[in-house]
């Protein structure tokens, strides 16, 4: 009996040892993998300031500094090549508008200040109203009327007792300057040009042209 319960308390103890270790065994990971996460989850804590100190210092670079100043500088460039093109254009704008109000200018006849001149502005007057006439016509009338004088005024014939003499390079009385005056032209008698076109209005409504004109009218 004694050497029975001896070997059954030696199975039992048997039995009872490789549970245990096992139990052990099996805890012992668990413990070291609570340990390893741990270990890991306060490193990450570790690492992060660390982290953030390297890109803040990446970002606040000289390096960095310096590529931000570039596209700045570049930004405000191009704003600026953008100004001087929008004034460039407006300055080529005016200065095309100033060539041809030149080249208008160029082109506008300028008469001389003289019979010869205030006969051709005339003529250039009469074609544009269609008025009919010649050089050698109004010059030859010009010439007996006043020789040439737009202050010329006739104090002695039948119109100056009447009150309206005649006036100017070829002669006209205020009547008749009044009614065939041509727009355009000064409105005064003694004006060369205004003088020779309305008498040559006159002449063309009451005999054609002034240049079928070779007295007095």
């Amino acid at each position: 009996m004694a050497g029975v319960a001896a070997a059954g308390i030696a199975a039992v103890t048997f039995s009872l040892v490789p549970t245990t270790a096992v139990a052990a065994e099996s805890q012992a990971p668990v413990q070291s993998r609570t340990t390893s996460t741990v270990s890991t989850s306060a490193t990450d804590s570790a690492r992060t300031p660390a982290v953030s100190a390297i890109i803040a210092k990446q970002f606040s670079s000289p390096d960095i500094a310096a590529k931000v100043q570039s596209v700045v500088q570049k930004t405000a460039s191009e704003k600026t090549k953008a100004a001087e093109a929008v004034a460039k254009a407006k300055a080529d704008a005016q200065k095309r508008a100033d060539e041809a109000a030149n080249r208008s200018t160029v082109r506008k006849p300028v008469y001389k200040n003289n019979l010869d001149g205030w006969i051709k502005e005339s003529l250039a007057i009469m074609k544009k109203h269609k008025i009919p006439g010649s050089y050698e016509g109004l010059h030859r009338n010009i010439i007996r009327e006043s020789s040439g004088n737009p202050k010329a005024i006739n104090l002695w014939d039948i119109n100056a007792r009447n009150g309206i003499p005649s006036k100017g390079l070829l002669q006209v009385i205020p009547p008749t300057f009044k009614a065939y005056h041509v727009k355009g032209t000064p409105f005064d008698i003694y004006d060369p040009v205004a003088n020779i076109v309305a008498a040559a209005n006159y002449a063309a409504d009451r005999y054609g042209s002034m240049d079928n004109v070779n007295s007095a009218y």
